[in-house]
């Protein structure tokens, strides 16, 4: 067992990217109070087409890096670590490195309310090859809904569009409107999208033109939000670990000027970001 600062410290988010900069974003909007570190594992993205052990060791030194920082609950903002890597952690690494430590994940949360968001009890997932391969979101849907029917593409090109700033671009509608069509075709039913990848939100106005109307689409931001709330109201041992200043510090394994760059397309606001080196 390694020895972790004990006092209290801000809550933080892990993504292989920038895409959880929009839980990051949610997360802030309903918990403003709360101090975060965010750290954005850029010189390794993406991981959605790396295999289970490499996403699973880079997640663990993230983690860890995160609880020597002072986190003491650590969200994965980060689609493929949560699938690839989550329940490892919580099972293997925690009780090791420290027991009294969290590390939660972001798909539990939106499968927990897909229930009360479809009528006909047919959803679709958008998401990475990682997310997909993994049938994650499928297989917690049906733990929880079994009578849900679920179908899942995935969408290699849609993440290079954000981060290259291209979701705007007249090129993204090609892409866009090939999964969705990809995804209607396997089931013409589904009437909920889950984007199962946290850049996906900023491809929403592409994804609602080429959607038929009266499909719902399920951004994570607001649901992991509402559910790390609950959490924090369940878990009083936990949320006294987390200190209330409203700041929020930025970390990142790559260049600080690309980070802040490509963080005013996710926040739309300045940062100020610091390089770390993990691994």
């Amino acid at each position: 067992m390694i020895t972790l600062p004990d006092k209290a410290g801000p809550i933080g988010i892990f993504d292989s990217g920038y895409g959880g900069l929009t839980i990051l974003h949610g997360v802030r909007n309903l918990l403003p109070e709360y101090d975060y570190m965010y750290l954005g594992d850029n010189a390794r993205a993406p991981y959605g087409p790396r295999s289970f052990d490499v996403v699973y060791e880079f997640t663990r030194q993230a983690v860890t890096r995160l609880f020597e920082m002072g986190c003491h609950l650590v969200i994965l903002g980060c689609n493929t670590a949560s699938a690839k890597a989550l329940r490892t952690i919580q099972q293997v690494d925690l009780p090791t490195i420290d027991p009294s430590r969290r590390v939660l994940g972001i798909i539990r949360p939106t499968t927990e309310v897909i229930g009360k968001l479809t009528s006909t009890r047919h959803v679709g997932i958008l998401a990475t090859e990682g997310t997909i391969k993994s049938e994650s979101y499928t297989l917690e849907i049906q733990k929880l809904y079994p009578d849900i029917k679920v179908s899942g593409v995935a969408c290699p090109f849609w993440v290079p569009l954000v981060e290259y700033n291209e979701a705007d671009s007249p090129g993204a509608d090609y892409f866009v409107k090939k999964r969705i069509d990809q995804l209607m075709r396997l089931d013409s039913e589904i009437d909920a999208i889950i984007l199962g990848c946290t850049h996906y939100p900023l491809l929403l106005p592409k994804i609602v033109k080429y959607v038929n109307p009266g499909i719902r689409i399920v951004s994570q931001g607001e649901y992991v939000a509402e559910s790390l709330k609950n959490y924090l109201s369940r878990h009083p041992e936990i949320e006294s670990k987390c200190t209330q200043g409203g700041h929020v510090e930025y970390l990142t394994t790559e260049n600080p000027d690309k980070f802040r760059e490509s963080a005013q397309l996710f926040l739309h606001e300045h940062v100020d970001v610091k390089n770390i080196t993990l691994g």
